[in-house]
């Protein structure tokens, strides 16, 4: 990997921290529905970050999350369990953004704060290792 791939790699997961703490932010607020969506993107700009490594991107989500299982979840680089975080994830992200009546509480929204940062913390290791053993 060069040195643009990686910087795209800890840009994209420095934004991801900044996710994290937006939404934190949010749910003290009690804008439930603004953290959840933080703390979707969160996970996604951890994934792309990962991607960044090996010069991949996708225009849409699904792209995204799909070469993500498939080429480093289903390769066991990263534990399996960052797969049903994704789909919880995503689906209340997609029910908070475009469903009128969809309403999400506190609880809820704090574990999908809680999966967000272990996505991360998950992610930044594994990015830490590949940019540190590449030099």
């Amino acid at each position: 990997m060069d040195e643009v791939q990686k910087g795209l790699a800890i840009a994209r997961l420095e934004q991801a921290e900044q996710c994290l703490k937006s939404a934190r932010i949010l749910v003290d607020n009690n804008d439930y529905k603004g953290a959840a969506n933080r703390s979707y993107y969160a996970i996604f700009h951890s994934m792309r970050s990962v991607l960044a490594l090996d010069g991949k991107d996708f225009a849409k989500h699904a792209g995204v999350i799909s070469c993500f299982r498939k080429d480093y979840i289903k390769t066991d680089q990263l534990p399996v369990d960052l797969s049903a975080i994704i789909t919880s994830a995503f689906d209340v992200r997609s029910d908070c953004d475009y469903d009128d009546y969809y309403v999400i509480d506190k609880d809820e929204v704090t574990e999908q704060i809680e999966n967000g940062e272990r996505f991360y913390s998950v992610v930044k290791k594994y990015i830490n290792v590949r940019v540190n053993s590449d030099r």
